[in-house]
């Protein structure tokens, strides 16, 4: 009977064990990240230094059924959105401006596995925490060279304001409805005209819808390069650090709280990135985050318990960054 006994809590106890190991396993819930952006650095949905990251779209013989890997920026931020309440939707879809090689553009155009993750969209929530993501491609090529015939497409992707999806979007829509209306109106003229003025306006309609794409081209030529530049020239510790700048800033003079707070938590969101200058903006960022939580209301008002999370913000930087501010601070709201 005892031998029984001790077989039977054998069994219990191995159980229990194996329930904590899948539990720990568990991978970790989307909506524990702080943002978007936070889920983009964390994730690695680009490289590190904020370039256009290899996915393959194509796995040529290996496929099966197989999920590609294009179109993991899209499945992440559409899980997150959803995970935090909001619905996600595309906004603008992608004419594959980025890509230089005409047939690398149009292998990509043709392939499902590109147009179905690639685009602006947008995450609506009933909070007012609205973002808009943009996830472009930018080059495709072979993964190597005899592997299986498998291709790979270069996506970059972030967040964009409303503003600048309309810009980077809104434009070439625009311009390729002028281009058709303007067209249109060309061979109305046209049919209405005889023998040689006839010639003559076919001509003319010609010239002017070369005229056109020259322009067109041209414009987007040189809007594609100014964005690069500029993706080049700004960091993420760049980006960091100016959001920090700002919200510490407008605090500071007790202005602008709203946007100070959600410049605050931006700069956080980006994580551990110390700075050329040494300085750690990611923890002063959490410091100003934690203030927002315990004297901002229009900010604090957000959240279901804002002390708690301000509380589990200043104990991180104060274990993990033994930082003497976040030590301080927490003395004083716990």
């Amino acid at each position: 009977m005892n031998i029984q006994k001790i077989i039977g809590w054998g069994i219990i106890t191995l159980a229990l064990h194996g329930c904590a190991s899948v539990q720990k396993n568990q991978p970790e819930p989307l909506q524990s990240f702080a943002s978007a952006q936070a889920l983009i650095t964390q994730k690695q949905l680009n490289n590190r230094d904020g370039s256009a990251k290899d996915y393959i779209y194509d796995g040529g013989q290996q496929q099966g059924e197989l999920e590609p890997e294009s179109l993991y920026p899209r499945k992440y931020l559409s899980q997150y959105c959803h995970a935090t309440g909001g619905k996600f939707s595309l906004l603008y879809k992608s004419n594959l401006s980025l890509v230089k090689d005409p047939a690398a553009k149009r292998a990509l155009a043709a392939h499902r596995h590109v147009k179905q993750g690639i685009g602006a969209y947008q995450c609506q929530t009933n909070q007012a925490q609205n973002w808009i993501v943009s996830i472009e491609p930018v080059a495709e090529h072979q993964l190597m060279q005899g592997h299986d015939g498998s291709r790979v497409v270069s996506l970059q992707t972030r967040l964009m304001s409303l503003e600048e999806s309309k810009n980077f979007y809104g434009k070439i829509t625009n311009s390729t409805v002028t281009s058709k209306k303007i067209v249109t109106q060309s061979i109305a003229v046209k049919n209405n005209k005889h023998g040689s003025e006839k010639e003559t306006e076919s001509k003319k309609e010609s010239d002017l819808k070369k005229e056109l794409d020259i322009k067109k081209e041209h414009k987007l030529n040189t809007e594609i390069a100014t964005k690069l530049t500029e993706k080049r020239a700004e960091t993420p510790q760049s980006q960091q650090l100016r959001y920090y700048v700002d919200a510490r800033k407008d605090l500071s003079k007790n202005q602008n709280q709203i946007a100070a707070c959600n410049n605050a938590e931006k700069a956080y969101s980006f994580g551990k990135l110390y700075n050329t200058n040494g300085s750690n903006v990611y923890a002063e960022s959490g410091v100003l985050v934690a203030k927002c939580l315990t004297h901002v209301s229009a900010y604090k008002n957000r959240f279901a318990n804002p002390k708690a999370r301000a509380v589990g913000i200043l104990q991180n930087l104060a274990t993990n960054q033994n930082h003497a501010g976040a030590k301080y601070m927490l003395k004083q709201i716990q």
